[in-house]
């Protein structure tokens, strides 16, 4: 009797350990926000660019991420949808790189990855918004206002695209503009825009 309850405690004893051993490296692999991407939203939670605790606006839904890629052939259309495929696949990893490096502060890195996003989807309107906030939190306001003008031409009724244009115009001095593209924003339902809005009406 009494080996059999010596048996069992060391059998309990192994399958502890045994979870012990495990819990830590599948606790590292959902810990590691190197290691979090988001499939749905591109978003990692930790405060944007302008010091936002929200986490939701940081690095936003690409809105544009679907579209087809500009570079095409006129081979056979097979082939075509194949190399179009490859071409997005490899445009979302440089996104993704991109979104990644910009949220933790590297900006310069992050400007370069979208670039490659650019050059594989011209088209691509989050791209050159994502660029164009990175410029603007390196205080480069010229080339962050161009890049952001471009993704609105591409979709000019995003009300992120506003509000991220019109932070980057209150970085830059610019009030009366900044307040014009929130107005702008929060009318496009932009939830960031209305809250600012909200607030900036409170303390009145």
């Amino acid at each position: 009797m009494k080996l059999k309850s010596v048996f069992l405690i060391i059998l309990f004893s192994l399958l502890a350990l045994a979870v012990v051993i495990s819990v830590p490296s599948a606790v590292t692999a959902v810990m590691n926000p190197l290691k979090f991407k988001s499939k749905a939203t591109n978003v990692v939670s930790k405060p944007d660019h302008y010091g936002n605790k929200s986490g939701t606006s940081a690095r936003p839904v690409d809105s544009t991420r679907s579209n087809n890629p500009a570079k095409t052939s006129s081979a056979d259309p097979s082939e075509t949808t194949k190399k179009a495929a490859v071409w997005q696949k490899e445009a979302d990893y440089w996104f993704d790189k991109g979104a990644l490096c910009a949220t933790y502060g590297n900006d310069q890195a992050a400007i370069k990855y979208f670039q490659k996003v650019i050059s594989l989807d011209p088209q691509r309107s989050g791209a050159y918004f994502e660029q164009g906030i990175s410029y603007g939190e390196l205080e480069e306001y010229t080339n962050a206002l161009d890049l952001i003008n471009k993704a609105l031409e591409l979709e000019s009724q995003n009300g992120m695209y506003y509000y991220g244009r019109g932070r980057v115009y209150l970085l830059a001095g610019k009030i009366k503009k900044a307040m014009e593209d929130f107005k702008k924003a929060a009318e496009l339902d932009d939830e960031d825009a209305q809250m600012y809005l909200e607030s900036q009406a409170s303390n009145e």
